[in-house]
């Protein structure tokens, strides 16, 4: 069982592809080295509802499930030390979904990158706002929301483009503590500045969507005709060679030591042959990768033990997640009917209003946001520099109501004329 005194950090990965080096130095290697750490609870899933989001080839989702799973396990995951499970043998994570669904907003939703990264392009291709555009793809950010409340995890460590859906969590989180007590952990991002990214044999940033990676665990002659195919320059051995800019040599700083990078620096400044640079980067990836090679491929060779290690992983997430399920069933009114609380709330029970929230964001700078009298965000401010300016503005839309959203729109969020309807009537209530 986990420690309550501990801090929760959770991770997932999306199930659609074969690791490579940029998954491992990005992700997989500081994913665990992470999880040794005895101040912390480990939370690792695979995500493979999400994958459903983005790839429709079953064959392909679970060969990746496996080909992931097994990567994180030789590159030194302790599946006894931390809690190792697949997204879907989780029932719990699309039930709590659901909840999450009914208490968050859809203007909340409207706001998420990816989905309006499709709308905007649908709009320049001149097609309907919502071609092609998936209700999986709209929710995402609510299951996304799940997998992290279910776990009521602290920290969640993320790239840039994530944060928002952290935030999201956050105010999925709120609307539902605001309506039915506090039940869930509200969760902060954390961004590894120091995470490298890797580029790839083109030089463009190592992805698959780019057709330039190199496999993780591919076997060393094909790792080394690969590395083989990075793209260099025309300067012929024995001319001074630049550092700056050069995808041979970034991908060697990823795995070698300051020592081991300083000496190739200096052999790039001696004039060191394009094909003897390639062979030092092959031996100095190959001499961290061939040890956990072996234990790879034996997962991969022997998929039942890696379900095993998942269901087993699975077991203990769900010695959490089912009690705390039951929790928030009850928590909502889905109880038994002979339960004592079947009988109506007290005359005196409080009624929930319609709230401004100040609060400040990581950029240092002070927001607030009206929520309905069920949690929901209907307005959301710019940054303001002082939290008394956000006050004063505050004060300002609540004395002038339908008037004040016009005059202050300047240090608002865009508004929908649905949603400004909205907004003008719950300023009546307060």
């Amino acid at each position: 069982m986990t420690s309550k005194t501990r801090t929760r950090v959770l991770t997932g990965i999306t199930t659609t592809g074969t690791p490579h080096l940029g998954n491992y130095v990005g992700a997989i290697r500081p994913t665990v080295q992470a999880s040794r750490d005895a101040s912390t609870d480990g939370f690792y899933f695979l995500a493979d509802y999400h994958a459903l989001i983005k790839c429709d080839e079953p064959a392909r989702i679970q060969r990746s499930t496996l080909e992931i799973a097994a990567s994180w396990i030789a590159s030194g995951l302790d599946p006894e030390k931390v809690t190792f499970y697949r997204q879907s043998d989780i029932p719990e994570i699309p039930e709590l979904t659901w909840l999450l669904t009914c208490v968050t907003g859809k203007g909340l939703l409207n706001r998420a990158h990816a989905y309006k990264a499709s709308v905007d392009k649908n709009h320049e291709a001149g097609k309907d706002t919502d071609a092609d555009v998936t209700a999986g793809l709209f929710m995402y950010p609510v299951l996304m929301g799940a997998d992290i409340l279910m776990f009521k995890a602290h920290k969640v460590p993320v790239g840039r483009d994530q944060i928002q859906h952290i935030e999201m969590a956050r105010d999925m989180a709120s609307s539902f503590n605001h309506l039915y007590g506090e039940h869930f952990v509200l969760p902060e991002a954390v961004i590894e500045e120091s995470v490298a990214l890797l580029p790839g044999l083109d030089g463009r940033k190592m992805s698959k969507s780019y057709d330039n990676t190199i496999p993780l665990f591919a076997p060393a002659a094909q790792m080394r005709k690969q590395i083989a195919a990075i793209v260099t320059d025309s300067k012929a051995p024995g001319e001074p060679k630049t550092t700056e800019g050069s995808a041979l040599f970034q991908i060697y700083q990823a795995f070698a030591s300051h020592e081991e990078t300083a000496a190739l620096a200096q052999a790039y400044a001696d004039g060191i042959g394009w094909g003897d640079a390639k062979q030092m980067l092959f031996e100095r990836i190959d001499r961290e990768i061939t040890p956990m090679r072996e234990q790879y491929q034996a997962l991969i060779n022997n998929p039942a033990q890696m379900d095993q290690i998942l269901l087993a992983g699975a077991d203990k997430a769900r010695q959490l997640a089912t009690p705390f399920m039951r929790e928030l069933r009850h928590a909502v009114g889905l109880r038994s009917l002979a339960s004592s609380a079947a009988t109506a709330a007290p005359a005196d029970t409080k009624v929930a209003q319609p709230s401004f929230k100040q609060y400040r964001d990581k950029d240092g700078l002070f927001y607030f946001k009206f929520v309905d009298a069920k949690g929901q965000v209907l307005l959301q401010s710019l940054g303001f520099d002082s939290p008394k300016a956000a006050g004063q503005t505050i004060a300002q839309l609540q004395a002038m109501g339908a008037e004040g959203l016009s005059a202050l729109s300047h240090t608002l969020e865009p508004i929908s004329s649905e949603i400004r309807a909205q907004i003008v009537e719950n300023l009546r209530i307060l």
